[in-house]
């Protein structure tokens, strides 16, 4: 995200935000073997620590869209489960690892949950991540934090304000060009 609060611009454009994904020499991938990123050592470690784990992602149908479901390969994961109000219905991927859920955030958390075990699950940014963590679903938020300021777009907790939370201190990752932050939740 920028460091004003932003995962893109109003028209879905994220500029350099992600610049930090090419700017190493250390390959690594978030699951994807195809999707290879070069990135600082911190960096790489930091991916590795952090998605190595993920059995299952939840994400909005807007992702979806914008990204065509990474034509029916998980970016992270082996499993990805949408939140969505009507599933697509000619989408060219109907035997991919992806799962419509049409009755809720809490639903979809769940879907995942049973999906990944003992794995973890990761829920994006948005007004998914919103609701998530307002519903007590989020364990932690990450936040990679680039040296950007937009000055408007998309927030990283979506378009609708969150009731006040505090969050534990950060476990902090300095990538080159990137910050990467670690909050667990407080119980409340």
């Amino acid at each position: 995200m920028s460091v004003d609060g932003f995962i893109a611009d109003q028209n879905d454009n994220v500029g350099p935000l992600f610049e930090w994904y090419g700017n190493g020499d250390v390959a690594t991938t978030l699951g994807d073997p195809d999707r290879v990123f070069h990135v600082s050592a911190a960096s790489a470690e930091y991916i590795r620590s952090t998605s190595g784990n993920v059995r299952a992602a939840v994400i909005g149908r807007h992702l979806f869209d914008i990204t065509n479901g990474w034509h029916g390969v998980p970016a992270a994961g082996d499993h990805v489960f949408v939140v969505t109000h009507q599933p697509p219905t000619d989408w060219g991927f109907p035997d991919a690892p992806f799962t419509f859920v049409t009755d809720g955030v809490p639903s979809a958390i769940a879907q995942a949950q049973a999906y990944a075990a003992d794995g973890d699950v990761s829920v994006t940014s948005g007004d998914i991540g919103r609701q998530a963590l307002e519903t007590g679903l989020v364990d932690e938020v990450h936040l990679s934090v680039a040296p950007v300021i937009l000055g408007s777009g998309k927030r990283f907790f979506g378009s609708s304000a969150l009731p006040q939370q505090l969050l534990e201190n950060p476990r902090t990752i300095e990538g080159d060009r990137v910050l990467h932050l670690i909050y667990s939740v407080r119980p409340s």
